[in-house]
């Protein structure tokens, strides 16, 4: 049964799988993973989760540019399966194509319903933080990632640059 937790540097060789399963450099949505970032070695890896949990720190100012986020990886056993994060707020770029939420399944964790999952009970710390609606936005031809942002209850707005913007009222 597949679970959501905080990231932890526990969990560093379960992450190193998952990220070599997608192909080094790419983008793995949700997971919050910056370019400046070194997860390879333990100390990198330990400083990128204590990054992830310090995002979420409403006490703590976020970068320029940056709003508060909290992440969760999806996990089964040791088994990294995915990553979601839900952004507190949106800043311009986050409103034209990024959104409050983001999420990434690993290739062979696809088509499990993961992200149908992991999308539903993100709704439910989003409405702890007061929020009433969250824009979840894909790429226009992620036929996959649309279907999962519709069977959520979202709402397509428009489509801006290639992202489709979809709008889920929170219950």
């Amino acid at each position: 049964m597949p679970q959501l937790i905080k990231p932890t540097a526990r969990l560093h060789r379960a992450w190193l799988e998952s990220r070599d399963e997608w192909v080094r450099g790419t983008h793995q949505a949700g997971a919050g993973l910056r370019p400046a970032d070194e997860p390879d070695s333990p100390a990198g890896f330990a400083a990128w989760v204590a990054r992830l949990h310090a995002e979420e720190d409403e006490s703590i100012t976020p970068t320029p540019g940056w709003v508060h986020c909290s992440y969760w990886w999806m996990v089964e056993g040791d088994r990294i399966l995915g990553a979601i994060s839900l952004r507190h707020e949106l800043n311009d770029m986050l409103l034209d194509h990024g959104g409050h939420i983001g999420y990434g399944v690993r290739p062979s964790e696809r088509r499990r319903g993961l992200a149908s999952w992991a999308l539903t009970e993100t709704l439910v710390p989003a409405r702890e933080l007061g929020l009433d609606r969250v824009l979840v936005c894909c790429s226009d031809d992620n036929v996959g990632s649309a279907r999962t942002i519709e069977k959520a209850g979202g709402v397509l707005e428009d489509i801006r640059a290639d992202h489709r913007r979809y709008w889920i009222a929170i219950s």
